[in-house]
């Protein structure tokens, strides 16, 4: 049985205070603590609350989503519309202003690996001949791709464009995790991380357990939104580069009905 990248969480270690000889030990509360303030306002913004992580700035909820703290609680609008169990969708906010080029950064600390496979992952979006291409520079990017925390238990993360029309601007990668993989499966998790921060959702947000096995877990609509993309297929899409899990070793370059969902938004 081929194993599983899961662009999810870990299940969170459950860290215990032990008190002192003694003495009673005082310990704040981290910033981004897995609160149950946290959990209910990540409820409330209609993702799954399984496997929440803590991270800089935020969480990343449904394994590689980034909400910041300040979107917490926030009164955000979305919309979402159901047809079948498998299709690609879309985010309400998009990237707007097209046509437009969206510049892509790789952090030096990275191997030159990443910028091989951030490469490739450009080159698989701009042969679409969207009217958003891609450019790699070597700083003031729209979306930097860096190193994730150590103590990252996700493969990659990235969040979704702003209400303003901007991309998310940054893609975090845990090179720990990723490890040897060729560069095609890297180039794949970079496309589709970048396809978070243009607006896209998992194709099988509906139903994880179509790539991630296990039991059926549906992701939420949220308040980002989950707008079926029309076009796209009403049936299980097994090649899609925004399934929300990679096998080991794993190609995914845009199918037939990716290229129709990012023709049609851009």
């Amino acid at each position: 049985m081929q194993n599983k990248f899961r662009l999810s969480a870990l299940a969170l270690a459950l860290l215990i205070a032990g008190a002192s000889c003694k003495k009673a030990a005082t310990v704040a509360e981290e910033p981004n603590a897995v609160t149950q303030e946290v959990v209910d306002g990540i409820k409330a913004m209609g993702f799954t609350t399984t496997g929440i992580q803590a991270t800089d700035g935020g969480y990343i909820v449904e394994g590689d989503i980034f909400i910041s703290r300040n979107d917490l609680g926030r009164n955000m609008q979305g919309a979402i519309l159901r047809v079948g169990q498998s299709e690609q969708y879309r985010t309400t906010n998009l990237v707007t202003g097209l046509p437009r080029v969206i510049t892509i950064s790789v952090d030096s600390r990275l191997a030159s690996s990443y910028v091989a496979a951030t490469d490739e992952a450009i080159a698989r979006f701009n042969a679409e001949n969207l009217q958003l291409t891609f450019q790699r520079v070597s700083s003031g990017a729209n979306i930097a791709i860096t190193q994730a925390p150590r103590n990252a238990q996700y493969l990659a993360s990235a969040g979704f464009p702003t209400a303003q029309g901007n991309p998310h601007n940054q893609v975090l990668v845990n090179t720990r995790a990723i490890g040897s993989q060729p560069q095609s499966t890297v180039a794949t998790i970079l496309a589709h991380e970048i396809g978070h921060c243009i607006g896209f959702r998992h194709t099988d947000y509906m139903d994880r357990s179509y790539s991630c096995g296990g039991s059926t877990a549906n992701e939420g609509a949220s308040t980002v939104g989950a707008i079926l993309i029309p076009g796209t297929p009403a049936g299980p899409d097994p090649n899609s580069w925004m399934l929300a899990c990679i096998g080991s070793g794993q190609n995914r370059p845009f199918n037939a009905n990716d290229k129709t969902a990012l023709s049609y938004l851009y």
